[in-house]
């Protein structure tokens, strides 16, 4: 008999860890290749890790709950053939070592999942200042994850030269409440924001725990809050021409297709057109470098009762209104389905949010990291508008808003940008818009 490993997979473009959120085997189970062993959480997707081989399990290295880097070992497999693998050689380093003097070992065990540490821990601490070996990780063996980092910076609790520190507990703070450290300076007063498990519960009060998609979006959130520095501008926008040339459509096309006409499918197609003319727009900030990408691909956000996920529609460009209004049916209804795969929500570039569709007139969007810009598409509503005529019409009027990282993006491009979105949609018509 021979022992396997199974190891974290790479769940996504820039993942560099996941959780294990749920097992779906047991210690002596016999599963068969591609039989899925155990659903993971990252901050881009929920999916579930399949069996490289068929056998029996033969140990659970990671708990439900334990966050681990892309290559780590989650689980071993015990299958036919080949030569014997011992246990030891399997587990992590903490196990390898357990068979030495117990102090001995914990010792070497924590200093050895210290010392590999994941890209994004790395440039984290490097980015605030902090002493990685002063820091208690909280992942397998004592491994520091990116969550322990975001949490240490979410608390101001950095710690100075020769200090342990516990593993960082969240505190109730606001992303504008988070400052980045500087090394060696004198840790933030606690005083200021209390920690969470310290609010009172009043009777009658409802403690939600939080779950594991909330927590990924909250660090995704924090994250691009952190890093980007957010600017943020708006457009009026006349959408008459729009509202009556799908409300003629929107029948005959549902009985045809089967699917809805929506109004942010044209939308969509307007910006995929702007971002064309505007490549600027369609870029990341890569550190030293800002990468302009060469495929349009619209993320959308799609929300759920209790998340929100950003599924992609890949070269958008090249599509018709048609096939974009099929596209975000479909994902739509994957997402609410829980059938969303990882690669439908890969390679993002620029992001439109439909907040309208519950009645918002005017937001500001967290941009979804590492894109450059996001744009809220508001509610569609009627108002009295001054026209050119001097005369005063009541017109079907939608704000765009958008957010930017102002390293990536100037307000000069952007205001272009937007005014090339608004043309397109002011100018839709049956004579020069066809959805097909």
């Amino acid at each position: 008999m021979a022992v396997e490993q199974i190891k974290m997979p790479q769940l996504g473009e820039s993942v560099t860890e996941g959780t294990i959120s749920k097992w779906l085997v047991n210690v002596g189970d016999k599963v068969n290749k591609y039989d899925p062993l155990a659903e993971v959480m990252t901050d881009k997707v929920n999916a579930e890790v399949p069996s490289s081989f068929a056998g029996v399990i033969k140990e659970l290295i990671a708990a439900e709950g334990d966050t681990l880097a892309v290559g780590e070992i989650i689980c071993t497999i015990e299958i036919e053939g080949g030569a014997d693998i011992s246990a030891e050689a399997s587990a992590p380093e903490s196990k390898q070592q357990a068979v030495s003097d117990s102090n001995k070992a914990v010792t070497a065990a924590e200093q050895g999942s210290k010392a590999r540490y994941s890209p994004a821990v790395l440039k984290l601490s490097q980015e605030h200042g902090i002493d990685l070996t002063q820091v208690s990780g909280t992942g397998a063996g004592g491994r520091i994850t990116r969550k322990d980092i975001l949490k240490l910076i979410e608390s101001g609790n950095i710690p100075a030269a020769g200090q342990q520190t516990a593993p960082a507990k969240a505190q109730a703070v606001s992303p504008e409440q988070v400052k980045p450290a500087v090394p060696n300076q004198a840790p933030a007063a606690p005083a200021q924001t209390a920690p969470a498990a310290n609010i009172p519960v009043a009777a009658g009060d409802i403690e939600i725990p939080v779950t594991g998609v909330r927590k990924a979006i909250a660090a995704n959130m924090l994250r691009s809050k952190h890093e980007a520095p957010h600017a943020w501008t708006m457009v009026e926008v006349d959408a008459t021409n729009l509202v009556e040339y799908r409300n003629m459509l929107k029948d005959e096309f549902k009985q045809k297709e089967g699917f809805n006409l929506t109004f942010f499918a044209f939308f969509v197609k307007a910006v995929a057109q702007a971002l064309k003319e505007f490549p600027q727009i369609n870029s990341m900030w890569a550190g030293d470098k800002i990468i302009q990408k060469k495929d349009i691909n619209i993320s959308i956000a799609v929300a759920t009762d209790d998340a929100l996920f950003v599924p992609v529609i890949k070269n958008a460009d090249e599509k018709t209104i048609k096939g974009i209004a099929r596209e975000i049916s479909e994902l739509a209804v994957k997402v609410r389905n829980g059938k969303l795969k990882a690669e439908d929500m890969q390679g993002g570039t620029f992001t439109v949010n439909n907040t309208g569709s519950f009645g918002s007139v005017q937001s500001m969007g967290i941009i979804n990291y590492p894109q450059a810009a996001i744009l809220q598409v508001e509610s569609i509503v009627k108002r009295p508008v001054v026209m050119n005529n001097g005369m005063i019409a009541v017109r079907d009027m939608v704000n765009l808003c958008l957010s930017l990282d102002h390293r990536v993006l100037d307000g000069l491009v952007c205001g272009r940008f937007l005014a090339r979105v608004k043309e397109i949609i002011e100018n839709i018509s049956k004579s020069n818009t066809s959805i097909y």
